[in-house]
């Protein structure tokens, strides 16, 4: 497979009043073109702040990351949050439209692509509706469209699911998943739910506690085409306690 995204001997510090602090130190990680990588770690290990750095939002301090072999100030990268920070008074299209906005352009092709995606993930009929009248789901739907549109060569997930109920997560979980295979995607998945990692994921990092490394890496290779069948598989447990063992235990 392509490698697309790199990160080599990466290290981040902070600097403040009270000193230094090493949130990632010596942090080496692939991700490849069409993969969806799970990233689970110990509370405050730096989860985020991977995503922040993979955004391009912080510089490291050390090492090198790459997308295609560029560096991220040049690279289209997209990013999902907690919350899906839908405007009210916005509607749905016009959401799904804010990224190009922003970014100064939206062009006769962008509504139509926009239009396509709407159509294609049912959301079609809800274009001129506003988020307010929408499931805690179909929000979550309209925020990753609104990232497609932009036609991102990677997305970034910062736990899109944490704030839905159990019985939705499941579901929503499991149309970001067929999305972003369906549209070719490559993905980065942060989460504090190894069984979501496991359902969800292609491959799941673990890292250490802070300063974050990654401690090991974990083929996700379970039966069924959909999140909810990897779930029933016969060896799902035997994954999640590995995983789960990876971060109780520091070695």
């Amino acid at each position: 497979m392509k490698e697309i995204l790199q990160m080599k001997k990466v290290g981040l510090t902070y600097h403040s009043r009270k000193g230094e602090t090493t949130a990632i130190e010596d942090f080496d990680l692939t991700v490849y073109e069409g993969e969806f990588l799970g990233v689970v770690g110990p509370s405050g290990a730096g989860k985020t702040t991977l995503l922040s750095l993979l955004d391009g939002i912080l510089t490291p301090t050390s090492g090198d990351i790459t997308l295609d072999g560029q560096t991220l100030k040049t690279a289209n990268v997209g990013y999902m949050l907690q919350r899906d920070q839908l405007f009210n008074w916005r509607t749905v299209k016009k959401n799904v439209l804010l990224g190009l906005e922003l970014k100064g352009k939206v062009t006769a092709k962008d509504e139509e692509y926009a239009d396509l995606l709407l159509n294609k993930y049912g959301l079609s009929d809800f274009a001129d509706r506003f988020p307010n009248e929408l499931s805690g789901g179909m929000r979550q739907r309209v925020a990753l469209i609104r990232t497609l549109v932009l036609e991102p060569r990677i997305i970034l997930l910062d736990e899109p699911f944490s704030a839905l109920d159990f019985q939705t997560r499941l579901s929503v979980g499991e149309d970001v998943r067929r999305i972003i295979k369906e549209e070719k995607l490559t993905a980065v998945l942060v989460t504090h739910d190894i069984s979501e990692a496991i359902a969800l994921c292609d491959r799941v990092a673990v890292l250490t506690s802070r300063p974050a490394k990654v401690k090991s890496i974990h083929d996700t290779k379970l039966s069924g085409g959909t999140s909810l069948e990897k779930r029933e598989d016969e060896n799902f447990s035997s994954a999640f306690a590995e995983v789960w063992k990876e971060l109780t235990y520091e070695n």
